[in-house]
């Protein structure tokens, strides 16, 4: 498909992503906007969604919208309102990209921190459900618009406690949710797994490894972004 065309299929769309502030949800963000998506901007890093917010607009795309939310501390009732305001501002949602996530704690089952492994759990997994929950009925009104969760092969490793757990579950739901939203055919549900990236997260739980020959995350975005082009 060529470049045009993938401009066309994002072109007036709204797409709400998370963990926007930098990574790889920055760089999705971006090429979205690029592709002229009208992109919704979530996380709870101010200041980042501010500089990717500055990008987009100095760039000519589509002028984004910013929600600051930190997934850890919020509720089903501030995911609700989130959509509700979505409704409101700008009658649609075409797209809903997870790419927040929480690495928590590497080690042992038996060290781990039981607040960390909450907290982790409900970062990547809970938040994950009450976001996709609240906008379905959304996404729902539109044909061909696109829930997308950002996966990890390391699910079932040895010491990746709640962040390995949280993707495998991640998983077990998209596929849930693919089986039953599979009949109306409105909504398509798509896992990716981005690999080795160079992102902050990756530093951290490999702080052995040199970057320097890892793909940048923006070489990662047009994954997401040919969802909507298929």
């Amino acid at each position: 498909m060529s470049a045009n065309a993938e401009a066309d299929q994002l072109d007036h769309r709204v797409i709400l992503i998370t963990g926007a502030a930098r990574g790889i949800g920055a760089s999705v963000a971006k090429a979205c906007a690029a592709q002229g998506a009208m992109v919704i901007l979530l996380d709870k890093q101010v200041a980042g969604l501010e500089a990717v917010y500055d990008e987009i607009e100095n760039a000519g795309h589509p002028t984004p919208a910013l929600y600051p939310l930190d997934l850890k501390g919020a509720t089903a009732p501030d995911y609700q309102q989130l959509a509700t305001t979505i409704d409101s501002q700008f009658g649609r949602l075409d797209g809903l990209i997870h790419c927040a996530a929480a690495l928590g704690q590497l080690a042992p089952v038996e060290h781990q921190d039981t607040k960390t492994w909450l907290e982790t759990v409900h970062v990547n997994l809970t938040a994950s459900f009450l976001l996709t929950k609240a906008c379905l009925p959304l996404l729902k009104q539109q044909t061909g618009s696109q829930l997308i969760f950002t996966t990890d092969s390391h699910k079932n490793k040895a010491y990746w406690g709640a962040y390995g757990i949280s993707k495998a579950a991640i998983e077990a739901f998209a596929a849930q949710l693919s089986d039953e939203l599979e009949a109306q055919a409105k909504v398509s549900v798509h896992c990716i797994d981005p690999g080795a990236v160079k992102t902050e997260l990756f530093a951290r739980a490999f702080p052995a490894i040199d970057p320097s020959d890892l793909p940048e995350a923006d070489s990662i975005a047009p994954q997401y972004i040919s969802c909507f082009c298929e």
